[in-house]
């Protein structure tokens, strides 16, 4: 199969995912694509919205197309470490011999729903760092591997504060994506209740399943990035940062802290993904300007000049790709090496200073001192007495 029909072949499985959700959820179409993105391309979401605009239900309709075991977190101020990756209970076998055997906790799923993630207290939060990098949780020094496709979407209400514990800047980073659900308009919120006066089930079928899913996100990974896309990309992550000499006078101005490798990373894996999604097997500037709001949003900070001149941190992010775009097609990765040195032995030294010698001698003295090399100067005035 050729790279073309793959691609083809790409969309519409992606496509049937999209028509089961739409059974189940109404609206969001930006916030379901992206999630698709993120789940195939293998990373985690943060969802940034009042309550009662359908994240849960995303979650388990997603779990219910992509035929994947969903489960929940409800993070609390008492919930403990211990309750999100499990713990060792001793268990009492047939011979009645007492054994140490660990239960597992509800993160050992391949959809994880962390509802209110800002909400647990920062010994708990720590706990979800190793398993959304690395996929895996250690416990009593063993480790355990959680089985692939997984994925966390973490929740968290942008109105209150009171009784919140804010994310640390490297769980933070942990998300490839942060996405803000609005409200839904004044037809949608009548389609939402039409909807649930049916059933509040979920109604949706399943499409693929886990192994499909891993599939796609090898294919992504063959999609080639062209060096101009990829040097865009990287300048655009690179303007985030003012302390850098050639950052640019957008990031100088608004930025206090830019982003970090992981957003690059980011940025090239899902925009793999999105170009498969519409049918291309290349990257485009579009697919990395298109991404680069859910990507950089959570992984930048602003200044107190943008807060005064009432900029959000999409207003900065529309900004640094509006003064990215100037570079479009003039980047090179592959810059010319430099000539390398020749390492000088103690033979070359040797050969040098007698040339030199023998070039003194035959000239006047006016000219002999010309002829001698520099090293060779300063081995007669080193140490030379006044």
């Amino acid at each position: 199969m050729d790279n073309r029909a793959q691609a083809e072949n790409f969309s519409r499985s992606v496509a049937k995912i999209k028509d089961e959700i739409k059974k189940d959820l109404v609206g969001q179409e930006d916030i379901v694509n992206n999630v698709i993105i993120a789940i195939i391309a293998g990373g985690n979401v943060l969802l940034e919205g009042v309550p009662g605009v359908g994240k849960t239900r995303l979650v388990r309709t997603l779990g219910k197309a992509l035929k994947l075991p969903f489960s929940r977190i409800q993070f609390t101020p008492d919930l403990m470490p211990s309750d999100v990756t499990g713990t060792n209970i001793i268990e009492k076998n047939a011979e009645g011999k007492m054994n140490t055997v660990f239960q597992k906790g509800p993160i050992f799923a391949n959809l994880v729903l962390a509802d209110e993630i800002n909400r647990a207290t920062p010994k708990t939060q720590s706990a979800m760092l190793e398993v959304m990098q690395e996929h895996r949780v250690t416990v009593a020094n063993k480790t355990y591997f959680i089985d692939e496709p997984f994925f966390v979407l973490a929740t968290q209400n942008p109105i209150e504060q009171d009784g919140t514990y804010p994310l640390p800047e490297a769980q933070m980073d942990r998300f490839m994506f942060k996405l803000l659900v609005g409200f839904p308009s004044v037809k949608e919120l009548a389609d939402i209740v039409n909807m649930t006066q049916i059933t509040m089930e979920e109604t949706a079928n399943a499409v693929v399943d886990g192994a499909t899913i891993l599939e796609m996100r090898e294919l992504a990974k063959s999609v080639p990035v062209v060096p101009d896309v990829l040097y865009y990309a990287m300048r655009l992550v690179a303007r985030t940062h003012p302390e850098l000499a050639d950052s640019g006078e957008t990031a100088k101005k608004y930025v206090k802290y830019g982003c970090s490798p992981r957003a690059g990373q980011a940025l090239i894996t899902a925009a793999k993904v999105r170009a498969l999604i519409d049918g291309r097997f290349n990257v485009s500037y579009e697919d990395i300007d298109a991404l680069a709001y859910p990507v950089l949003r959570h992984r930048m900070k602003v200044n107190y000049t943008a807060i005064n001149e009432k900029l959000t941190v999409d207003d900065v992010i529309a900004k640094l790709i509006a003064e990215n775009a100037k570079e479009k097609g003039t980047g090179k990765l592959d810059a010319k090496p430099e000539k390398p040195v020749e390492a000088v032995t103690d033979a070359n030294a040797e050969e040098s200073v007698a040339t030199a010698e023998v070039s003194a001698e035959t000239a006047t003295d006016g000219t002999a001192e010309a002829t001698k090399p520099a090293d060779v100067k300063k081995k007669k005035k080193f140490g030379k007495k006044n």
